[in-house]
């Protein structure tokens, strides 16, 4: 099924409030290798001026990835977004590590993709998921 043009203008309902805390701009920021002590220490922040630890600018995909969901899930809108590919759930206790590949790089007209596949696998080498994830980088 094609994306259905008809949506263009949607607009979704708002999403269920989303509380920020230390520890999951702690945890994004080590994710992101984010060496900043402003996204980890509160007293670093508060002397730079900020009431509490700060987030990494791309912490926002957090909230928004959630809120997007909204629009890949509606069914009338014929998006195919099946970027992940499980051998099993992820449960808690699962001790992970994650490898990435570049698979793909295009340019088309001013943009340019990146295609990644991402394994993950339990620190013992059990496949859990690969995920597959395109980055588009607009021309300066």
């Amino acid at each position: 099924m094609a994306i259905n043009t008809d949506y263009v203008g949607r607009t979704y309902e708002p999403s269920e409030p989303y509380e920020v805390s230390r520890v999951k701009i702690a945890e994004f920021a080590t994710a992101i290798g984010e060496p900043s002590p402003l996204c980890r220490d509160r007293e670093a922040a508060q002397a730079a001026g900020y009431p509490d630890v700060i987030a990494p600018p791309t912490f926002a995909i957090v909230i928004s990835s959630a809120s997007g969901a909204k629009i890949t899930s509606d069914p009338g809108l014929g998006v195919n977004y099946a970027s992940f590919t499980h051998s099993r759930p992820l449960h808690a206790g699962d001790v992970v590590v994650a490898q990435s590949t570049i698979s793909s790089i295009r340019k088309i007209r001013n943009l340019t993709t990146l295609g990644t596949v991402t394994e993950i696998r339990t620190v013992h080498g059990e496949h859990v998921c690969m995920a597959r994830s395109v980055l588009v980088e607009r021309g300066a």
